[in-house]
């Protein structure tokens, strides 16, 4: 069984393309969110009930949307949908935009897939460096379906999953995929402020992204110069070189 899931919604054009790629490998079920939840990271609703509703959109295929986020929808795939069939593999995306380097921590994409992989279920969030709504997701379908089989034939280790952007190029000028690491980028941000007719100030959030991490061996590298980058993933955010070098805390007495 492999779930699709995505945090652009169920009617987006990526999600139709993946979930044509998948039906060609497996049984496919779908459980995305009925409207967009980029930027959602991973989220979870706890304040309100949670929707689900089967629908129509891909033929012959199990379809529901979701009024929660992309973590929530992978939940509920979990532990209502799918609760007595075995997920093999559960995949996101594919996203309309980049979610290399950080963008990690703020995506709803690998967020599903994370939460997924939680429970040590292989997964994959894929990306497209297209935004618009009318990207071209044909270049990219037989290196998705390359990847998923590749999991699904070699499994993955517990509690991981990979983390693949797509160049936007054209087929014959993709150079294959390239397994990096995440680079150390940041967002400079930068908020416009605004009046409403009411004279009360908002804001809007812009910024440019800005990559100080020029090795060849980082995924933001592999795609400006036309790879597919594969970054392995998990969880766990511990800084581990930290803790040999921060064990002193542990001798901290409080003051008197």
């Amino acid at each position: 069984m492999i779930l699709v899931t995505n945090d652009d919604g169920i009617a987006a054009p990526g999600i139709r393309s993946l979930v044509e790629t998948a039906r060609e490998i497996g049984e496919v079920v779908v459980v995305a969110p009925d409207s967009p939840q980029s930027g959602m990271g991973h989220a979870i609703t706890i304040t309100d009930p949670l929707r689900l509703r089967k629908v129509r959109i891909f033929d012959g295929i199990e379809s529901y949307e979701c009024s929660g986020t992309p973590a929530d929808c992978v939940k509920l795939a979990k532990n209502i949908v799918l609760k007595d069939r075995h997920i093999d593999l559960c995949v996101s995306g594919i996203n309309h935009g980049s979610n290399a380097s950080l963008n990690i921590i703020y995506s709803g994409t690998l967020s599903a897939a994370m939460e997924a992989s939680l429970t040590n279920i292989p997964s994959i969030g894929f990306s497209l460096l297209d935004f618009s709504f009318s990207a071209d997701f044909k270049a990219s379908s037989s290196y998705v379906s390359a990847i998923m089989r590749y999991v699904l034939t070699n499994g993955m280790a517990d509690g991981s999953l990979i983390n693949v952007n797509i160049p936007n190029l054209p087929t014959e000028e993709i150079k294959g995929f390239r397994i990096c690491r995440q680079a150390n980028a940041r967002w400079v941000e930068d908020y416009k402020e605004a009046k409403d007719p009411h004279g009360q100030p908002y804001y809007w959030l812009t910024g440019s992204f800005v990559n100080n991490d020029h090795s060849d061996d980082t995924d933001v590298w592999a795609l400006e110069n036309g790879y597919i980058s594969v970054v392995p993933s998990m969880h766990d955010l511990t800084n581990y070189p930290a803790i040999e070098s921060m064990k002193d805390i542990n001798n901290i007495t409080l003051p008197q």
